[in-house]
C-alpha cells in the first residue's frame, strides 16, 4: 500500500468469486469472469499488497453468500456466491469488529438479487 498511515476500506460489488468455497459449486463457475485466474490474481495481489478480506478475518465458513441469480431457483437452492466485499488496510483491520452477512432482504418479494454484507468497525 501506499501510505500506511491512511486507513482505507474498499466495499462494493468486485464480482469476483474468490475462493472455490465461496461459491455452491465451483466447476459451474469455470470459465467465467466472475471465477477466472485472472480475476482471482487480481483479487490476491490486493491481499498481497496489504489488504484483508473482511468477511474472512473473522468467518472461514464455505458457503456465506451475498448474492442469488434471479434465474433457476438459485435462492431457494442456495446456489449462491461471495462476489461482495469489503477490503480493509491493516489499520481498519486492526479496529474491526465483525462482517456479516444479512441474508434477509434476500428472502422478501421484489428483493435485490444481492444481500447486504455489514461491516462494524470500532472508533
Amino acid at each position: 500500500m501506499k501510505d500506511k498511515e491512511i486507513p482505507t476500506l474498499i466495499g462494493g460489488d468486485f464480482n469476483i468469486i474468490p475462493e472455490d468455497k465461496d461459491c455452491y459449486n465451483p466447476k459451474a463457475w469455470e470459465g467465467d469472469a466472475l471465477f477466472r485466474p485472472e480475476s482471482i490474481n487480481l483479487w490476491r495481489s490486493m491481499l498481497n499488497i496489504g489488504y484483508s478480506d473482511a468477511f474472512r478475518i473473522h468467518n472461514n465458513r464455505a458457503a456465506q453468500f451475498t448474492f442469488w441469480d434471479y434465474q433457476g431457483g438459485a435462492w431457494q437452492k442456495d446456489h449462491g456466491i461471495r462476489i461482495d466485499h469489503f477490503l480493509l488496510s491493516p489499520e481498519i483491520a486492526d479496529r474491526m469488529k465483525s462482517c456479516t452477512i444479512d441474508r434477509a432482504p434476500r428472502d422478501k418479494e421484489k428483493a435485490s438479487d444481492h444481500t447486504p454484507i455489514i461491516l462494524e468497525i470500532h472508533d
